[in-house]
């Protein structure tokens, strides 16, 4: 059953609306696609502590010095998350060279489910140099805080507890060397164009 659902959501070509939120407090995001710091726009990012894919202990230091494309998903997603990670794919391997100096990290909004095999499991279906991490419902919780991201389990009264979707912020964070914001992409930005815009970032900071 499971590997049946990520077969299907990573053919699934249409991507339906996830949940789309960021907390304003105040400030402004920009623009979607948009780039740069204002003294009115929220913080985004900050420390974290999770696991990645492979079992190991990791924190926002672990990459520093490198660029992040930041993701929030789950793996049992049916449209929006392997749409987004095929995007993601296809742009890192626009980069060219370039794609060293970024790491790519999927980070999970439903740990109860995406453990580090399953993470593994999943990832197997993208760009080798994607991360997959998950942590506890507190450090999930703490990292979405971060980025500003909303999910929340969609369960209706009835439904099996176990066969749940997870409506979620749908944004990808481009974030620089020292974990600051640099840009962000809808769910709806194609692959060439994320490209150009990191290789636009990229080039800026050589």
């Amino acid at each position: 059953m499971r590997q049946t659902r990520i077969i299907v959501g990573i053919l699934v070509l249409v991507i339906a609306g996830g949940g789309f939120w960021i907390a304003m407090k105040g400030g402004h995001f920009g623009p979607i696609g948009g780039s740069g710091k204002s003294a009115n726009q929220v913080q985004i990012g900050g420390p974290f502590e999770l696991t990645d894919h492979l079992g190991n202990p990791v924190t926002d230091s672990s990459y520093q010095g490198r660029y992040t494309l930041v993701f929030f998903g789950f793996t049992f997603c049916p449209d929006v998350c392997p749409t987004t990670l095929s995007t993601i794919s296809a742009a890192l391997d626009m980069l060219g060279d370039d794609v060293k100096r970024v790491r790519p990290l999927f980070i999970t909004v439903d740990p109860e489910r995406d453990t580090p095999e399953y993470l593994r499991e999943y990832l197997v279906h993208f760009h080798p140099g994607i991360v997959g991490l998950t942590g506890t419902p507190e450090q999930i919780k703490s990292v979405a805080k971060a980025y500003g991201v909303y999910y929340a389990k969609s369960l209706q009264e009835g439904d099996d507890p176990e066969d749940y979707l997870v409506d979620h912020t749908s944004l990808t964070f481009f974030m620089d060397e020292d974990g600051e914001y640099a840009a962000h992409f809808s769910h709806s930005t194609q692959a060439k164009a994320m490209a150009d815009k990191m290789k636009k970032i990229l080039s800026e900071d050589s």
